[in-house]
């Protein structure tokens, strides 16, 4: 008999439970009955999807429960909803402010290059004449070599046969006719040291040696003994190392600012505690489509040789500032969306509100911004995507970047 008792009394306990539930549910709810009946709703939204606003009470489509509504809370500036947090919770939080400043963003890069050959200082030999290789100097692929150094002697049987003719026409006296003859030597293709050679000699200079027109690095050697030439064959490419390119690719987000004729500053993991500094002669036209960066072409002199083609480098810039001075704050105040940036802003008496900024360059943690906010106003550096949760529960959205800046700066051209 005792435990019928209880069990009747709970069970009755639960029914006056569940209909007290029905009636506030049927009322709207306790967080309707809290405030004043002249207050208007802003509009109504549901908790777990606060990002959607309703016009009118009623159902969840997306949960079993009532929508809430949204209220404007209190004096807020010009009107708008806020997070409002006491300094003891701001404390236990962490929160920090930053201000926003007027200063001039100096920017300085760091990337990353890979040395290459000078592509201007480059030199081809080939074959004028048919002619027979008889000996070559043991040069190979890859040597340094000096202008003028030997290559390869070859035997020029046409060449031979043009320049007995020369003499022959020398001994007649006729100053028209050794004109004419040189001219046809030199037509031939034979090398004017090579044709002076002859005329002090007097005798007919069948080996003719091949030598590098230029200094630097055979990147090309294709003459070996007994092989035959023929005219217009490539025997050998060289590459001048007096100085290298230094290719490198910035982002192009932050390629405002350089320009050609900028001195930059490189630092070789091959000589540490070195720097060599040099020139940045060209952007390149085209832009990397994969990693969105543009190339730059960064000239290095090499006057002891020591800088090769293939080594690593890392690159400092200093792209121009400009002339005037703009807004900053500590970059580590933005909350990147991947859509956009917001700070949390700070008013008066402990109240935040998410704001959209338009940013511009960053450099060493400081970040320019472009639309969004004045010099002075405050915002949070840490502890900003704890409030920007609530104010996301709560339904508050972000102001757009020109609808939080002052009205004096809109009406500036």
């Amino acid at each position: 008999m005792k435990h019928t008792s209880i069990g009747l009394i709970a069970v009755l306990a639960l029914a006056v439970g569940a209909s007290v539930g029905y009636g506030l549910a049927r009322k709207g709810g306790p967080s309707t009955a809290a405030v004043p009946a002249e207050q208007k709703a802003l509009y109504w939204y549901d908790p777990m999807y606060p990002q959607q606003h309703f016009p009118a009470p009623g159902k969840s489509p997306f949960m079993d429960m009532q929508l809430v509504a949204k209220y404007a809370e209190g004096d807020g500036a010009q009107g708008q909803p806020a997070v409002q947090i006491t300094p003891g919770v701001q404390q236990n939080l962490g929160v920090r402010l930053a201000t926003v400043t007027r200063s001039r963003l100096q920017r300085t890069l760091q990337v990353s290059g890979v040395l290459a050959f000078d592509e201007r200082d480059f030199s081809v030999l080939q074959a004028r004449t048919a002619g027979f290789v008889e000996r070559t100097y043991g040069r190979a692929t890859g040597d340094v070599v000096a202008k003028g150094a030997p290559l390869a002697d070859v035997l020029a049987p046409e060449w031979a046969g043009l320049q007995e003719e020369f003499l022959a026409l020398r001994r007649t006296g006729d100053a028209g006719l050794q004109a004419a003859a040189r001219q046809r030597l030199l037509l031939a293709g034979m090398p004017a040291e090579l044709i002076e050679r002859v005329a002090r000699s007097g005798k007919v200079q069948q080996w003719v040696t091949l030598v590098a027109p230029s200094a630097g690095s055979l990147r090309s050697l294709d003459l070996r003994p007994g092989m035959t030439l023929t005219p217009g064959a490539t025997l050998a490419r060289i590459n001048g190392i007096a100085q290298v390119w230094l290719e490198a690719a910035v982002p192009e987000a932050q390629a405002q600012g350089l320009r050609e004729g900028q001195a930059v500053q490189a630092r070789l993991p091959a000589y540490p505690g070195e720097t060599v500094s040099g020139t940045l002669t060209a952007l390149l036209a085209d832009a990397d489509p994969q990693s969105r960066t543009l190339r730059l072409r960064i000239e290095l002199p090499n006057r002891e040789g020591r800088l090769r083609p293939g080594m690593t480098a890392q690159v400092t810039l200093s792209p121009e500032a400009p002339d005037d001075e703009g807004l900053t704050l500590p970059a580590e105040a933005v909350i990147r969306t991947g859509k956009r940036d917001l700070v949390m802003l700070a008013e008066d008496q402990g109240r935040f509100r998410p704001v959209e900024v338009l940013l511009g360059q960053e450099s060493g943690g400081q970040v320019a911004v472009l639309q969004g906010l004045q010099a002075g106003q405050q915002v949070v550096a840490s502890g900003q995507f704890l409030i920007d949760s609530e104010a996301s529960l709560k339904g508050i959205e972000a102001t757009t970047a020109p609808d939080s800046m002052p009205a004096a700066q809109e009406a500036r051209p």
